[in-house]
């Protein structure tokens, strides 16, 4: 199984810093639910991301790496980050949350990104970006 293919990018617009040039979208009830669950961390490198939309919180069951998970609110400010999330765990759940963004290990250090922060997602469909 792998992610699905990449269609977008995560910016902290408050750092000034991408935090996903490569960012795949788990948008229904079967990739929300797979997630990151049977991907090597060969395939989630530097520059990729999954974005869980809608989601109040993430689990990294069946998963054999660590990763970066940020909370988003429906206006993209983060309200909660968690660095290198370890592998057989469930994240907290929390109803401010929007949708959740999954990243590399040692994305939010690389970054500096923090609660409060501003994320924009940018998705391309059919060969425009919204």
């Amino acid at each position: 199984m792998s992610l699905p293919s990449p269609t977008g990018s995560a910016f902290n617009r408050t750092k000034g810093a991408y935090l996903a040039t490569e960012l795949s979208v788990a948008g229904t009830h079967w990739t929300r639910f797979m997630g990151l669950m049977a991907i090597g961390a060969g395939e989630f490198g530097s520059g990729r991301g999954l974005w869980i939309t809608p989601s109040h919180g993430v689990h990294t069951l069946a998963m054999r790496f660590p990763i970066d998970v940020l909370y988003l609110d429906k206006n993209g400010v983060v309200v909660h980050a968690r660095s290198q999330l370890k592998p057989w765990r469930v994240a907290a759940v929390l109803r401010q949350a929007a949708s959740v963004l999954e990243l590399p290990p040692h994305t939010l250090r690389t970054t500096q990104t923090a609660i409060g922060d501003s994320i924009d997602i940018s998705i391309r469909r059919s060969g425009s970006v919204d």
